[in-house]
C-alpha cells in the first residue's frame, strides 16, 4: 500500500525531471522551483548558455 501517490509534482527547469511534493518543502511549496540543490547553483549557467 503506497501512501504517497496523491502528492502534487513539478518539473525542474534545470534538469527537466518530475520531483514531488516533500515534507520538509510543506510550508514553501509555493516557492520550491528546484528539485535539488545543484539544479539551484546551475540556474545561471543554463540561464547563461541558453541562446
Amino acid at each position: 500500500m503506497h501512501k504517497k501517490t496523491g502528492l502534487p509534482s513539478r518539473i525542474c527547469p534545470v534538469c527537466q525531471r518530475p520531483f514531488n511534493w516533500r515534507k520538509k518543502w510543506a510550508r514553501e511549496w509555493h516557492r520550491v522551483r528546484y528539485c535539488s540543490e545543484r539544479c539551484r547553483r546551475q540556474r545561471t549557467i543554463v540561464r547563461n548558455t541558453t541562446p
